[in-house]
């Protein structure tokens, strides 16, 4: 469809065209004329975006369902967003990863931050785990997976459609083997270590590339120690510490499938020997093995975002803070604590302050030695805070 074919929305006088143009990709639904026909559009359909004054600043995907209305497709009006897009958008994103990594195993795309919003792509090998977390993404599904397999050349395509993410577009739940055929978890190498990924039952994409950076920093702590991964998911952390000569780690997690993995992994990796799991309640388990008397060289703790949203902030703050002060009573003097945070909401200095108490009200003393991000695979984009949503932070605990 050309430009002079698509329906048109505007901003409203109220609206921040200045940050618009200058990048920040979203309009919400206060900063738009909302009318009978704007409110009438299908979710997902491409329009051509005015300010107040009727100047022409882009192609978006609406969304009347949702608090984004619009999201920016292309500044340049004359494109079509088909297939041939899609596939100028994903060797783009290709090329940058290809420089990164000698092997196919990454985030090649990272939502906005790399021109295609609401969409995440996860690969693994010949597989890649697409979710389409905006409306117009699920309705150009097609064209976005030809696309995909034309630029890559992978053999499986699965698309994984669950999550908050969906909720808040108005799209429901649905994952399933667009091509090819997934028949088991996949093996993962990174950072020496070998993970377990479940592409179809596993969380999120069955695998967090995010943390590669910051499971390194962690193996430069490890070696000979005895470590603990909390909120292990698929045994991320420990696994790397064994990886670098741990003498020994303990994944605790509440997910029975997600520890069974993890032990899988290890096995890969010849080190089961090595390799304890504990199912349960993270908070529950750190108050049990202080009451047992347990201490560690390394304790790392990687929750889920306690704070995904404004609204949940200052009690995501507040568990943020019982973790850092549960778990920096089991480290040894003269030990490393490592806190995690993917709270987009909680920003850097909010986290960090948080963690900062928590480890104060455990009567400890630490040294802040490392602060981590996603890796180079989740860049961020500089307009949009949501992108830099991970955090790590090291401390020293001295006393």
């Amino acid at each position: 469809m050309h430009s002079t074919d698509l329906p048109t929305v505007r901003l409203n006088a109220k609206a921040n065209a200045r940050a618009i143009r200058h990048g920040f990709p979203w309009a919400y639904d206060n900063e738009v004329v909302t009318d009978r026909r704007t409110k009438a559009l299908a979710p997902g359909t491409v329009a051509l975006l005015e300010d107040a004054d009727r100047q022409v600043m882009g192609l978006v995907a609406v969304n009347p369902n949702s608090k984004i209305f619009c999201r920016m497709l292309d500044r340049d009006t004359s494109q079509v967003i088909g297939q041939d897009w899609f596939a100028d958008r994903l060797k783009t994103a290709l090329d940058h990863r290809k420089r990164l990594f000698d092997a196919p195993f990454y985030r090649l795309v990272h939502a906005e931050a790399d021109g295609l919003p609401g969409v995440v792509i996860d690969r693994f090998g010949d597989i890649a785990v697409v979710q389409p977390n905006a409306a117009w993404a699920d309705a150009r599904l097609d064209d976005l997976v030809d696309a995909l397999v034309a630029v890559t050349g992978i053999t499986t395509v699965v698309k994984n459609a669950t999550g908050r993410a969906r909720s808040l577009e108005g799209l429901g739940e649905e994952s399933r083997v667009l091509k090819g055929s997934v028949s088991g978890p996949v093996p993962v190498s990174m950072n020496g270590a070998i993970y377990r990924a479940d592409l179809l039952g596993g969380q999120k994409t069955g695998l967090f590339y995010d943390q590669r950076p910051n499971h390194a920093f962690a193996q430069s702590l490890a070696s000979e120690t005895r470590m603990l991964d909390v909120f292990s998911h698929v045994g991320g952390f420990s696994l790397a510490a064994l990886a670098a000569g741990a003498a020994s780690a303990l994944a605790v997690d509440s997910s029975d499938p997600a520890l069974t993995l993890a032990s899988a992994g290890a096995a890969d990796m010849g080190l089961q020997d090595r390799f304890a799991t504990r199912r349960g309640d993270a908070f529950a388990v750190l108050e049990a093995l202080a009451s047992d008397g347990e201490s560690f060289d390394l304790v790392v703790c990687d929750p889920p975002a306690f704070a995904p949203n404004k609204q949940a902030l200052e009690a995501g703050l507040r568990a943020y803070e019982r973790v850092a002060r549960l778990a920096a009573a089991l480290v040894r003097p003269g030990g490393y604590l490592g806190l995690c945070s993917c709270s987009h909401a909680a920003d850097l200095s909010r986290f960090r302050a948080a963690s900062a108490r928590g480890i104060g009200r455990a009567g400890r003393s630490a040294q802040l030695i490392h602060t981590g991000f996603a890796g180079p695979d989740h860049p961020q984009l500089p307009q949009l805070a949501e992108s830099g949503y991970l955090k790590s932070l090291f401390f020293r605990l001295v006393d």
